[in-house]
């Protein structure tokens, strides 16, 4: 165990850089802040990763009591890993946001800066009442964030979003109240090995019921594709890459710590996310915009991961770490691409757009690059990402396991053909009439007319209630379209894939952090005598 004093400030930070943000009106120091203070996290991040790569946790014990009483910062090398991956993701989220001029919103730079602070608590924190706290931190301004950044129907989109989260934090909050009464505390290592009391395992069931809407889980995934696709391409990139994440991780380590791995347990967590992989890329199939297709990935993906935490051992498990960290990082590329089409064609509607490759290449390689590694097609990370959750599910015997991540990876190549052919190759179609031109009211006919056109407006266009409006604020957005494609539209997005691909042509480093990793959640002795002191 290493002390870690300073593992609050990867909060605390975040939190007053918010606050000093806010003071500055012209919103200038706020997206400095924005950017300098997610790359020192990543920094942090990587500091503890050397830190814990031999398999050591990295332990602060807020307010001076002891072990099992004190407010814990935990830092194992699997959260190492993900505090390094968010603030990478946030500091290219938000050079985009800069570029596509949504940052030039005073509130946008201050509302990420504390989601940041929510998210890097989250995955420190090892007691349930503080994930739940670190949870609604980032949760508060992801609501601000998506009202403001969207356009007329994210007004609706952000009821949905806030009820549904406000609905799984009541559940989640019920649930932490049900494990206080039948286990007597909250600390995640003084409840390890207590899933063998049914009393004990029933009430943290229901807080992974919560945690599983959160992340997306079918079947209760709906509220993502129909909310995400209605922020800001920079906040969408920004939420696919935190906020479900902390869902995912917070399954992760709940699990292994409270439950013994059982035939019960890998034959629930498998049949949950074979079910996520199918209907993810199913929905992803159908989708006819560009980030609802992503969206919809996104609960595949999930799926996928989960697959390596149900197939539990080290090696389900490392297989899991790898392939969350591939995957958050493709998926923000190929949203940051994506909304770089968005800003310049003004729609993200697949059947509106066609020869994007001929006017850009560089946002054309993001995608592809994005496109192949999301496939799991060799040399890119992908591919090693989902070699392993097929090696894991060959070595726990998992038929349904193997088969179900083969058959969703054709699904997942067709559903990026549909995108690479509708968006990037092909020629762009031509305009179209715009059937929202309402005509200037003549008479009682004509008004007639007029009060019936949001019927003529779906009639003519079935897709018009999913298609994304975010560009609705033009005051913020014109200067970004007449610029073209700006370095900041189109460098985020293509460093990330870059990196992607270096993984996947050099996967060792971090293959071999992620059996570490693995290690340590299969048999999280050395988490729990860190945080309970021995």
């Amino acid at each position: 165990m290493t002390s870690g004093a300073w593992l609050p400030l990867l909060f605390a930070v975040p939190i007053l850089a918010a606050a000093v943000s806010v003071l500055d009106r012209s919103g200038r120091l706020g997206r400095v802040l924005a950017v300098a203070v997610p790359a020192g996290l990543a920094l942090a991040g990587g500091a503890l990763v050397w830190a814990t790569r031999d398999g050591q946790v990295v332990v602060a014990q807020v307010a001076g009591w002891p072990g099992g009483v004190a407010i814990p910062f935990v830092a194992d090398l699997f959260a190492a890993l993900l505090l390094t991956l968010i603030g990478l993701l946030v500091v290219a989220s938000m050079v985009f946001a800069v570029a596509s001029g949504v940052a030039a919103d005073p509130l946008v730079a201050p509302m990420v800066l504390v989601l940041t602070a929510g998210v890097a608590g989250a995955f420190l924190t090892a007691d349930l009442f503080n994930l739940f706290v670190m949870i609604e931190v980032a949760l508060l301004p992801s609501y601000v964030l998506m009202a403001r950044t969207g356009g007329r129907r994210a007004a609706r989109a952000t009821r949905l979003y806030l009820t549904v989260n406000l609905t799984a934090s009541t559940l989640l909050l019920a649930g932490l109240a049900a494990v206080y009464g039948t286990a007597g505390t909250l600390n995640l290592a003084a409840l390890a090995g207590r899933g063998g009391e049914p009393v004990v395992a029933t009430a943290v069931g229901v807080v992974l019921v919560a945690l599983a809407v959160k992340a997306a889980v079918v079947p209760v995934h709906t509220w993502l594709p129909a909310t995400y696709p209605h922020a800001s391409p920079a906040v969408t990139a920004l939420f696919s890459g935190l906020l479900t994440k902390v869902g995912v991780y917070a399954l992760i380590r709940v699990v292994t710590l409270v439950y013994e791995p059982g035939p019960t347990l890998t034959a629930v967590v498998v049949a949950v996310a074979a079910v996520s992989m199918v209907v993810g890329v199913l929905g992803a199939l159908g989708e006819p915009t560009m980030r609802g297709v992503l969206a919809f990935h996104m609960v595949s993906q999930t799926g996928y991961v989960l697959v390596g935490l149900g197939l539990a051992g080290a090696v389900g498990l490392a297989a899991a770490v790898f392939y969350l960290v591939q995957y958050a990082t493709v998926k923000a590329a190929l949203f940051l691409a994506v909304g770089a089409v968005e800003v310049r064609r003004r729609t993200g509607v697949i059947k509106e757009l066609g020869g994007v490759a001929a006017e850009h290449r560089w946002t054309t390689v993001t995608f592809l690059l994005g496109a192949l590694s999301l496939t799991g097609l060799p040399p890119f990370s992908g591919f090693w990402a989902k070699l392993g959750i097929l090696g894991a599910a060959v070595e726990a015997g998992s038929a349904v396991a193997f088969t179900t991540a083969l058959v969703v990876s054709l699904g997942t190549m067709l559903s990026m053909l549909k995108l690479g052919t509708g968006v990037f190759w092909g020629t762009r179609p031509a305009p179209a009439p715009d059937a929202a031109a309402e005509p200037a009211p003549v008479g009682a006919a004509t008004a007639g007319a007029a009060a019936d056109l949001p019927g003529r407006i779906a009639a003519a266009d079935p897709d018009h209630d999913r298609r994304p409006d975010w560009d609705a604020r033009p005051t913020l957005l014109r200067a970004a379209r007449e610029r073209g494609w700006p370095a900041g539209l189109v460098a985020p997005g293509l460093v990330l894939a870059l990196l992607s691909l270096v993984v996947g042509l050099y996967p060792e480093p971090l293959l071999g952090l992620a059996q570490t990793a693995g290690q340590v959640l299969s048999d999280p002795t050395t988490y729990v005598r860190g945080v309970l002191g021995g």
